[in-house]
């Protein structure tokens, strides 16, 4: 962390309905992301308009596949690898939401599952996945697992930082508020810090 105040952003899905992402933009938003996809099968209806919106209006983007635990790890890769397409040089990593305990996929462990669908998704995009999650889940259900070389994206609202999850120091993005208000946004909205206080650091991270 640095002394400066920390990039902004937010996280959006359909509930937000149409976003105006000039407006974000204006409002001093430097990044966002988008929900692509869920589960085995759904694409969030929203995501490709604002997948596109977000680029156009000068918005570091990024994607997340919401994770549900009771479903395949390589289907639901695939799934949001179709979802998303490709990623562009100066995109954020591709996320995995994963904070939910829906029940168990077949007779492996909750680890292997997730990490299966870290591998897939990081050879499809050439990129390491970020890691969503909150400190309470993860420490109840994966805290045994080491997943400390993945950026990790905490969710922790109503303090001045967050708790760290078993296996990380440090966090990279931290989703501080669920009941947001933002220009161009309807409605409550996600959000975020990151840590960092500079566009290059940012650009560091998506590979630009």
């Amino acid at each position: 962390m640095t002394s400066k105040s920390p990039l902004k952003g937010i996280d959006v899905s359909h509930y937000q309905g149409a976003v105006d992402w000039s407006a974000v933009k204006n409002a001093g938003v430097s990044f966002a992301f988008a929900k692509a996809s869920d589960g085995n099968t759904y694409v969030d209806p929203q995501f490709r308009t604002n997948w596109q919106a977000m680029k156009a209006a000068g918005v570091v983007r990024g994607a997340y596949h919401f994770y549900e635990t009771k479903d395949d790890p390589l289907t639901q890769a695939n799934n949001f690898i179709a979802a998303l397409g490709s990623l562009d040089s100066d995109d954020l990593p591709p996320v995995v939401d994963i904070e939910c305990y829906s029940g168990a996929f077949g007779t492996s462990s909750l680890a292997s599952n997730l990490q299966s669908w870290l591998d897939t998704v990081s050879k499809a995009f050439g990129r390491t996945p970020i890691i969503y999650t909150g400190s309470s889940f993860w420490n109840t259900y994966l805290g045994s697992a080491d997943f400390s070389a993945y950026p990790l994206w905490i969710a922790e609202y109503g303090v001045s930082q967050p708790k760290m999850p078993n296996g990380w120091s440090n966090w990279t993005f931290w989703q501080s508020s669920q009941s947001g208000s933002v220009a161009g946004v309807s409605g409550a909205c996600d959000l975020d810090q990151f840590a960092g206080s500079s566009m290059a650091e940012l650009s560091m991270l998506s590979g630009a």
